[in-house]
C-alpha cells in the first residue's frame, strides 16, 4: 500500500462529482471526502511512529530531467495528512446550508485542492512538491474569484500576485538546488546540503519568502485579511485551516534542512518578523468590528508564534509547532464556521450590532465558548499544549523573545473573550432576539470540532508520539550539520 492512493483518490472524486446534479452533489462530495478520511485512518493504523518514511511510491516521471514521482509519509507528514483529511469533510458538511451556482464545479475544486494538499505534505521530490503546491493554489483562486464577496476580483488578483511571486522564489530555489545536487535530481535528500556554504544564504531566503507569504508572516501578510474576508466561508476555512500549513510545513521540511547555514544567517531576522507579526496582528485585531476579519488577524498572530517556535529550532519548539498546526486548523475552521452561521442568521458580521445571543441559542453559545477557549489556549483544550511547547521552545533560545511571543496568549484572550462577550452576552435586541439555535449539519460540525478540542487538550500524547521520532531526527541532523560547519 503506497501513498498514491491518498493522492489520487480526491482527483478521481473531483472528476466523479462533476457527474452529479442538484442536491446529490454535496452528498457525493461528502461521501468521497469521508472515504479519503477512512483511507488515511487505515494508513495511520499501519504507521510505525519512528523516524523512517513509510508507504513510499517511487516511480520515474521525467527521468531525463531527474524528476520522479516520489512520495511517502513520516511522522511529520502524517499529522498534516490527518489534518487535511479530517477538516475537508467538516468543511464540505459546513456548506450544507449554502446554495452555490455550479455546485459541481465548486465541490470538484474543493476535492482537487485536497489532492494538491496531500501531495504537498507527502512529496519527497522537489519538483513534485512544487506541482502539489500549485495544484493546491489553483482551485482556491477559482473558489475565491467565482463564489466570493463583492470585491472578490480585486482581492483575488492581489492574492494571485502574492502567491505567484512566492511560488517563483521557491521554484528558483529548487532549480538552484537541483543544478548543484550531486545526482542531478530533485530527491529530497539529494537536495539537502547540495549547495556550498556561501550560497545557502540566498537559497534559504528564496524558500523563506515563498513560505512566509503563504503562512503569512509580517510584512508578507497584507493579502490575508482581505482574502479571508471576501472568500466564501468554505474557501476561508480551506485557506486558514489547511493551506497556510503548507508554508509552515515547507519551512520545516524544505527551507531549514536544505540550507541550514542560510537558516542560521537569517534566523534572527525571521524571528523578529514573526514576533512583530504577533504584536501587530493582535493590536489590529483589537480594533476590528467585523468578526470574520478579527479572526483573520488572530490567525496571523497565532501563526507568528508557530513560526517563532520553528525558527528557535529545538525539539520542543518544532513539536509545539506540529501539534499547534493541528489545533489551529481545527479551531480556526470552527471559528470561521461560527461567523458563517452568524452572518447567515443576521446578514451582518458587525459585532457592535449584536448581543444576548446566548439567551436564545444556548447550544450555539456553548459551542462558540468551547472554540473560543481552545483558541485562547485554556488548559485542557487543544490550544494549550501547543502554545506551551512553543513558548518553552522559544524560551530555550531567548528568554526575552519568549516573553514577547507569550503576548499572543494574553492579547488573544483579551480580544477573543471580548468578542464573545459582545456577541453572546448582554441583552438581546431587535436583530438578535430571533436568532435560531444550531441544528442538523451545523450541530454535527460544531459537535465534532468541540470534541476534538477537548480530547486533544485532555490527552495530546498520541498526537505528539506520531511526530516525536521524526522531529527528533530532523532537528538533531540539521543541528549537527550546523555545528560541524561552524
Amino acid at each position: 500500500m503506497t501513498v498514491s492512493i491518498l493522492i489520487f483518490l480526491p482527483v478521481i472524486a473531483a472528476l466523479a462529482v462533476l457527474l452529479f446534479k442538484n442536491e446529490t452533489v454535496k452528498h457525493a462530495a461528502l461521501f468521497f471526502s469521508v472515504v479519503e478520511l477512512v483511507v488515511a485512518l487505515v494508513f495511520l493504523s499501519r504507521f510505525v511512529p519512528d523516524a523512517s518514511t513509510q508507504f513510499v511510491i517511487d516511480s520515474p516521471w521525467i527521468p531525463k530531467l531527474g524528476i520522479y514521482f516520489t512520495a511517502g509519509i513520516d511522522g511529520i507528514s502524517m499529522l498534516m495528512v490527518l489534518l487535511t483529511t479530517v477538516l475537508v469533510p467538516l468543511i464540505i458538511l459546513s456548506t450544507y446550508q449554502h446554495q452555490y451556482k455550479n455546485a459541481n464545479a465548486f465541490y470538484a475544486l474543493v476535492l482537487f485542492m485536497q489532492a494538491g494538499l496531500v501531495l504537498v505534505f507527502t512529496a519527497l521530490d522537489g519538483f513534485l512538491f512544487y506541482v502539489g503546491w500549485e495544484a493546491a493554489l489553483i482551485p482556491i483562486y477559482f473558489i475565491c474569484a467565482l463564489w466570493g464577496g463583492e470585491n472578490r476580483i480585486r482581492i483575488t488578483i492581489k492574492f494571485f500576485i502574492y502567491t505567484f511571486a512566492g511560488s517563483l522564489f521557491m521554484l528558483i530555489g529548487l532549480i538552484y538546488l537541483y543544478l548543484n545536487s550531486p545526482d542531478k535530481n530533485y530527491d529530497l535528500h539529494s537536495l539537502y546540503n547540495s549547495v556550498n556554504y556561501g550560497h545557502q544564504s540566498w537559497v534559504f531566503l528564496a524558500f523563506f519568502i515563498a513560505f512566509a507569504i503563504k503562512m503569512p508572516i509580517f510584512p508578507f501578510h497584507t493579502w490575508q485579511p482581505d482574502t479571508y474576508t471576501e472568500s466564501p466561508s468554505a474557501g476561508t476555512m480551506l485557506l486558514s485551516g489547511i493551506m497556510l500549513k503548507m508554508g509552515i510545513y515547507g519551512l520545516i521540511r524544505w527551507a531549514i534542512p536544505a540550507a541550514p547555514l542560510g537558516f542560521i544567517e537569517w534566523r534572527s531576522v525571521a524571528i523578529y518578523l514573526s514576533i512583530i507579526g504577533i504584536v501587530y496582528a493582535s493590536i489590529i485585531a483589537f480594533k476590528q468590528t467585523d468578526g470574520k476579519r478579527l479572526v483573520a488577524y488572530s490567525s496571523i498572530a497565532h501563526v507568528g508564534l508557530i513560526a517563532t517556535g520553528i525558527l528557535s529550532w529545538n525539539v520542543r519548539g518544532v513539536q509545539g509547532a506540529m501539534i499547534q498546526m493541528l489545533s489551529h486548523g481545527i479551531n480556526v475552521v470552527g471559528m470561521f464556521f461560527i461567523w458563517d452561521i452568524i452572518s447567515r442568521r443576521l446578514n451582518t458580521r458587525d459585532i457592535t450590532q449584536m448581543g444576548g445571543i446566548a439567551k436564545v441559542a444556548p447550544h450555539f453559545a456553548t459551542a462558540f465558548l468551547i472554540i473560543t477557549l481552545g483558541t485562547v489556549a485554556l488548559p485542557l483544550t487543544n490550544g494549550f499544549i501547543g502554545e506551551f511547547l512553543l513558548i518553552n521552545g522559544v524560551y530555550q533560545a531567548n528568554i526575552v523573545l519568549a516573553a514577547i511571543a507569550g503576548l499572543t496568549i494574553i492579547f488573544g484572550a483579551v480580544y477573543m473573550l471580548r468578542m464573545y462577550k459582545n456577541v453572546m452576552q448582554g441583552t438581546t435586541n431587535s436583530l438578535t432576539m430571533a436568532f435560531a439555535d444550531i441544528h442538523g449539519s451545523e450541530k454535527i460540525v460544531l459537535g465534532i470540532i468541540c470534541a476534538l478540542i477537548i480530547v486533544m487538550g485532555v490527552y495530546p500524547q498520541p498526537i505528539l508520539h506520531i511526530s516525536e521520532a521524526a522531529v527528533n531526527n530532523l532537528v538533531q541532523t540539521v543541528t549537527q550539520q550546523i555545528t560541524s560547519a561552524q
